[in-house]
């Protein structure tokens, strides 16, 4: 048995939009995961994480796309591993399908499920961090995704043409240092429920 999260995720709406989980696993596939994201049933998909980096930059662009219920499952799943994430057993599958029936009726749609005390904690930083990004527009997200590149106000601001002054002040309003933070504690936090030493 190894102590994991196991993600289970299903698309909100499915019946009135396009089959969105293509694309999105596309955008997953650079993430390192134990066992790689990949569609289950219908609108549904599972993945496997056993890095907290990881889990926090899936759930941010799952977050951003604002289309899915995510549930999260933390704890052990069994051992050999299987070949695809859709055929894994163990506690923390259970808990992730749970976690995701309540996602649908909870805020931000996503729920986190663990015996560990910490798993609440995950959630609740979760959400906090999810009213920061939905309040991001795509100017914003303009913003943040170049300094998340590396670049400074100045450089972002030749890229897009505009005043290091309007960069600055787009950054603010996308709320990117608190959302930095946010995704440090959420880091922090999964590398917890994992047992490793915060980075």
């Amino acid at each position: 048995m190894t102590d994991c999260f196991v993600l289970t995720v299903d698309q909100r709406g499915s019946r009135r939009d396009v089959d969105r989980i293509p694309a999105t696993l596309a955008a997953l596939d650079g993430i390192a995961m134990l066992l790689p994201c990949e569609r289950t049933v219908g609108d549904e998909f599972q993945g496997v994480l056993d890095e907290p980096e990881s889990l926090a930059r899936v759930v941010e662009l799952l977050l951003r796309e604002d289309a899915w219920n995510i549930g999260i499952g933390v704890g052990e799943i069994e051992h050999p591993l299987p070949d695809h994430a859709r055929a894994g057993r163990g506690p923390a599958y259970l808990l992730a399908r749970d976690a995701v029936t309540a996602a649908k009726s909870s805020p931000w749609h996503l729920r986190v499920l663990g015996d560990h005390p910490a798993a609440r904690a995950l959630e609740t930083t979760l959400w906090l961090w999810a009213t920061v990004l939905a309040r991001r527009t795509p100017r914003g997200w303009e913003v943040a995704d170049l300094v998340a590149e590396g670049l400074s106000y100045g450089d972002a601001g030749e890229r897009l043409g505009i005043s290091q002054s309007a960069v600055s002040q787009r950054a603010q309003a996308a709320g990117i240092i608190e959302a930095r933070r946010a995704r440090e504690l959420v880091t922090d936090l999964a590398g917890c429920l994992l047992g490793k030493e915060p980075s």
